[in-house]
């Protein structure tokens, strides 16, 4: 019994190989060979969604990784002047930086002790509120420039040069 089963089974396999005709799909093997190919495009769509209500960039840190993160680099910034980071990074950190140089042109307490809560050198804070005022007092926002750089080597991330103005 089980050959005979068996027998059959392989019968009706080899009869979808038939070219007069197969029970299958209805149409001959050369049919289907005859038949034009038909070309399904299948491209990925280059829809970017909006970033409707998204507040900040999370430059894929946990919160308190990012807010030290966020801190050293307007720390560096204020520092320095001009500092080397990702672009990301950059077009972050200049919402920072620009609040703190407000907070300089301010020069009250609260604004001092706003700032030292943010930055962490207490002596740059000093050196920014006593500076701020006289280099930033006809400018009304737009303290710093982000210029774009090569890509960095090892991982081609774009980079870019944060610098006060």
């Amino acid at each position: 019994m089980r050959i005979l089963l068996l027998l059959s089974v392989m019968i009706a396999g080899a009869s979808a190989y038939v070219v007069g005709g197969s029970a299958f799909t209805g149409y001959g093997m050369a049919t289907l060979q005859q038949a034009p190919p038909t070309t399904i495009s299948r491209t990925k769509s280059n829809l970017d969604m909006m970033r409707h209500r998204k507040g900040f960039k999370k430059l894929g840190k946990p919160a308190d990784q990012r807010k030290a993160l966020l801190r050293a680099l307007t720390t560096e910034v204020i520092r320095h002047g001009r500092i080397k980071t990702t672009l990301v990074r950059a077009r972050a950190v200049r919402k920072h930086v620009d609040h703190m140089i407000t907070l300089g042109k301010r020069g009250d307490l609260h604004a001092r002790r706003q700032a030292m809560s943010w930055v962490y050198d207490k002596n740059l804070v000093h050196a920014l509120f006593d500076a701020a005022p006289e280099r930033y007092g006809d400018r009304n926002g737009g303290y710093t420039r982000v210029l774009r750089t090569v890509p960095r080597q090892g991982d081609n991330a774009k980079m870019a040069v944060i610098e006060l103005v």
